[in-house]
């Protein structure tokens, strides 16, 4: 009979690759069903839709606190700037080249894949008679959610890595979902987005983090240490 090896645990499966296959699947059909235009999910989107609209009209400071959160607080640019202060850091304080690059590349990364699916699917934003703002550009995905969720998923993941404490890391975390959540909401809200282009902005975000990060960790994280 040979000793167990401490050194070669068994191999757990990789909850990595669950939830990746998930995020991407999901994806996947979304799209599918957008670009379908799929009648049950083109009635509820206007459906919830109108009903928000509606309610944007009869609560007009309500409005204005999430236009300014929208055009503010959580614009796609204040998300990138975000992104450029932690590029930023990593260079100057960690001298971490490789893993500021690898950062900075993943936020370009999304916003050339949101640009490029509003481009390929072309879908119209709402359209109202008496609408409470604008927007530019296709609708799908949600560019304000896709870029909140890529940089605040980075910055949980660097701050994980990091070993942050406690306090900082549910600090973070908070902000996070608040920032995540939040965005999508004032989108919807203002009736510049339909909600399967927020929760498709969401899951694309997440989706481009989780394959990001588990390629920084087998292919970034050894030359990095090498």
């Amino acid at each position: 009979m040979h000793p167990a090896r401490l050194d070669s645990p068994p191999r757990r499966p990789r909850p990595v690759l669950a939830l990746t296959t998930a995020l991407a699947l999901l994806c996947v059909l979304l799209l599918v069903l957008v670009a379908m235009r799929w009648s049950p999910l083109m009635d509820l989107d206007r459906d919830i839709a109108r009903s928000l609209h509606g309610r944007a009209l009869a609560e007009p400071d309500v409005t204005q606190v999430n236009r300014v959160l929208t055009d503010w607080v959580w614009d796609p640019w204040t998300m990138r700037l975000l992104c450029a202060v932690i590029v930023l850091v990593l260079l100057r304080h960690a001298r971490d080249w490789l893993l500021a690059g690898w950062v900075a590349a993943t936020c370009l990364v999304g916003a050339l894949l949101q640009q490029g699916l509003k481009a390929a699917v072309d879908r119209p934003r709402p359209g109202w008679r008496d609408p409470v703002d604008s927007a530019h550009y296709a609708a799908f995905p949600s560019g304000h959610a896709m870029t909140a969720t890529v940089v605040c998923a980075l910055t949980l993941w660097l701050l994980r890595r990091h070993g942050a404490g406690r306090a900082l890391w549910c600090t973070a975390l908070a902000l996070a979902v608040v920032s995540v959540v939040g965005v999508g909401l004032t989108r919807l809200w203002l009736g510049v987005h339909w909600p399967s282009d927020v929760l498709a902005g969401w899951l694309l975000g997440a989706l481009t983090v989780t394959l990001s990060t588990a390629a920084y960790d087998k292919w970034g994280a050894p030359n990095a240490r090498a």
